[in-house]
């Protein structure tokens, strides 16, 4: 356990009965944000989503990480949950997981056999599972400098603040010129894991930029999207919002010109 925030919930509602609970609060080494070079930012598993808001070293370099976590649940719970909780859960609406592969992360899982090093998209295996074996815990995230020029994560929930995503979209892009060279967009809550929506990235690489194209982008990754309907939303009602979070984000990455 790191904050517990989703840990202690589950076992509140009757769904986990652990019979022991590992406690992770006294490694220091989790607990830690610093840019190494070769490797770039490397975020220890217990940084909490208050820490990533708050941190010098993302708001320089990797700022729309840092506006995804301030976008994650209420206060208190950014106060206490964790980055690697927020991605070891594995719930398809969690808002971190698309910003940070739309950037290229990867992450350490470290158990007994040794450490292994991953690309964050790899970790999803389905609905709240991983391939993170049961002797492993998740380590750190590590973000790797990047060519890209901006980086950008919308989201879309049933209330103001503080809703789970009913679609999240994130988009890093290199732009040279008018052109875009090269861009990554990643697809949350449309999907038993989070996705890249590939053909929509293969579409735009080489383009000149224009709304149209960017609008054409988001009509290709809504194909590319396969949500479910549930209480929060149809899956019609969850394409059409990736066909215009898709384009929205690829602007605010275009325009903003930070990563």
């Amino acid at each position: 356990m790191a904050g517990g925030t989703d840990l202690l919930t589950k076992m509140k509602d009757g769904l986990i009965e652990p019979e022991v609970i590992i406690s992770l609060k006294n490694i220091e080494e989790l607990k830690k944000i610093e840019y190494l070079p070769g490797k770039g930012v490397v975020i220890g598993a217990r940084i909490t989503h208050n820490e990533l808001v708050d941190s010098e070293i993302l708001n320089k370099k990797y700022l729309s990480v840092s506006e995804a976590a301030h976008q994650i649940a209420a206060n208190q719970v950014r106060h206490m949950g964790t980055i690697g909780g927020n991605l070891i859960n594995a719930v398809p609406s969690a808002d971190l997981p698309p910003i940070l592969i739309a950037l290229n992360a990867s992450i350490k899982l470290v158990g007994p056999g040794g450490e292994r090093i991953i690309p964050l998209e790899e970790l999803f295996t389905g609905v709240c599972t991983t391939c993170c074996a049961p002797n492993e815990i998740l380590a750190a995230v590590m973000i790797p400098d990047q060519k890209m020029t901006g980086s950008n994560y919308v989201k879309f929930g049933s209330r103001r603040s503080g809703a789970l995503a009913i679609v999240g979209v994130a988009s890093a892009v290199e732009v040279d010129g008018n052109t875009i060279k090269d861009v990554r967009i990643a697809l949350g809550a449309v999907a038993p894991t989070p996705i890249r929506a590939l053909k929509a990235e293969a579409f735009l690489k080489g383009k000149a930029i224009s709304d149209a194209i960017l609008d054409e982008a988001g009509v290709i990754a809504s194909e590319e999207a396969k949500p479910i309907s549930d209480i929060r939303g149809s899956a019609e009602y969850r394409k059409n919002l990736v066909h215009v979070f898709t384009r929205r984000t690829l602007r605010k990455a275009i325009d903003n010109g930070h990563v």
